[in-house]
C-alpha cells in the first residue's frame, strides 16, 4: 500500500524521533537505576543535584516517549491501516486489537505512573520512588511497543 507523500514523510520523521526517544529513555534508566532507587535517595534530591537531574531526565524522557508514542506515532500509523483515528483510549483499544499494542490498561497505568512522576516529587519522596520504580518496569514496555509500531511500518514499507 502506498502512502500519500505527507504521510509517508511524517511517518518516516517520527519514526526517528521514537529511536532517539527510545535509546535516551534506555540510557538514562540505566544511569538511574543502576544502583537501587530508594525512598531515602528520593528524599535527597534537594542536595545531589547529579541525582536530581537523573531523576528529572527519566521522567522527562518517559513521559517524551509515552506521549510521542500515543499522541503522534500510534494514530498515524492507524491512519496509514486505514482506520480512523478517535480517542486515545479507542485508538489504544484499536492498536490492542490489531497487536500492535499489549495492553491498552497497561498504558494508562504508564499514563498514571507519568503523572506521578511529573506532579509528585516535589512533595513526597515515597510516591515518587514507588512511581519511578513503576516507570522504571515499564520502560520495556514503551520500547516494545515502539518497536511493534515501527515493526509494522517498516513490514509494509512505509518506513
Amino acid at each position: 500500500m502506498n502512502l500519500e507523500s505527507s504521510l509517508a514523510e511524517r511517518l518516516r520523521f517520527l519514526i526517528r524521533v521514537v529511536r532517539k526517544e527510545c535509546a535516551y529513555l534506555t540510557h538514562t534508566d540505566r544511569r538511574l537505576f543502576a544502583a537501587p532507587f530508594s525512598v531515602e535517595m528520593a528524599a535527597e534530591l534537594d542536595r545531589d543535584h547529579d541525582l536530581a537531574e537523573r531523576v528529572d531526565a527519566f521522567a522527562s524522557r518517559y513521559a517524551l516517549l509515552q506521549d510521542t508514542l500515543g499522541d503522534k506515532l500510534l494514530p498515524l500509523v492507524l491512519r496509514a491501516l486505514g482506520e480512523k483515528p478517535g480517542a486515545v483510549i479507542d485508538n489504544l483499544d484499536r492498536a490492542e486489537r490489531l497487536g500492535l499494542l499489549g495492553s491498552a490498561d497497561h498504558w494508562m497505568a504508564m499514563r498514571r505512573i507519568r503523572n506521578q512522576m511529573v506532579h509528585e516529587y516535589i512533595e513526597d519522596p515515597e510516591q515518587l520512588t514507588s512511581a519511578l520504580l513503576a516507570g522504571h518496569g515499564f520502560v520495556p514496555v514503551l520500547v516494545a511497543t515502539a518497536d511493534a509500531l515501527i515493526g509494522e511500518a517498516e513490514r509494509r514499507g512505509w518506513a
